[in-house]
């Protein structure tokens, strides 16, 4: 967790902000195009239509990420306890029908024990938003799954979301982890600019918890850390 640091005042990366709304945009383009000079069905047409709503809603969250993003302050956000398995569910309830619209499934690993974190709930969910935004465009046909599950003898609570992309070099993924929170383009996975990861780096830090990653032989978990709230122990 990060305690005691002072944030740089975040500045606007605007190469890397094109880049990833590039992609979004052209989408909603191609698809309109294609409704205007395709010979479609009703149905066709209805799916077209709610592509072109579900891609919209993703690159108008991502600039509703930096907005608020430019926005912080040095000053921490307002912390609560949260049940994150339920904020878990809400992310994938939100996401389900974009990861239908692209013939991808989403949901959330069951966990036994009875969780309850410290955090700033529409930050966590921004940052849970963002990785599975992400895990959506590298998970090729298998499921995406968020998780929840504590670490460092139950201090830490870590949600985390697992894809199944392309698989990063150690070289390449030794410079990411050693640079979190910059904008770090990947090779192999043309079309990030690593900008969500700056964004989530971002909130986490505003609220003081932490962002990292793991990497896979077919793909990685992306996962923020929240502490964990010692009401439960009342409960």
């Amino acid at each position: 967790m990060q305690e005691g640091r002072t944030r740089e005042p975040f500045r606007l990366p605007l190469a890397a902000a094109a880049h990833e709304l590039k992609a979004p945009l052209a989408l909603v383009r191609q698809l309109s195009l294609a409704l205007e000079t395709g010979d479609y069905t009703d149905t066709e047409r209805a799916v077209l239509q709610q592509r072109i709503t579900l891609t919209a809603e993703r690159a108008l969250r991502l600039t509703t990420d930096l907005t608020r993003a430019e926005r912080l302050d040095d000053g921490l956000f307002k912390v609560e306890p949260l049940n994150p398995i339920v904020l878990c569910e809400e992310v994938a309830d939100e996401l389900s029908p974009l990861y239908a619209a692209h013939d991808r499934t989403i949901g959330v690993k069951p966990h036994r024990r009875q969780l309850l974190g410290l955090a700033n709930r529409e930050l966590l969910r921004r940052i849970l938003l963002n990785f599975t935004d992400n895990a959506l465009h590298y998970s090729r046909d298998a499921p995406v799954y968020i998780s929840a599950q504590q670490r460092q003898r139950g201090a830490v609570i870590r949600l985390g979301v697992r894809d199944y992309g392309p698989a990063v070099p150690a070289n390449v993924w030794r410079r990411l982890m050693q640079n979190l929170g910059r904008p770090q383009p990947l090779h192999n996975r043309p079309a990030s600019s690593g900008l969500g990861m700056v964004v989530a780096h971002e909130f986490a830090a505003a609220m003081g918890a932490s962002i990292g990653a793991v990497r896979h032989r077919d793909g990685a978990t992306f996962y923020v850390d929240i502490m964990t709230s010692t009401q439960l122990r009342l409960l």
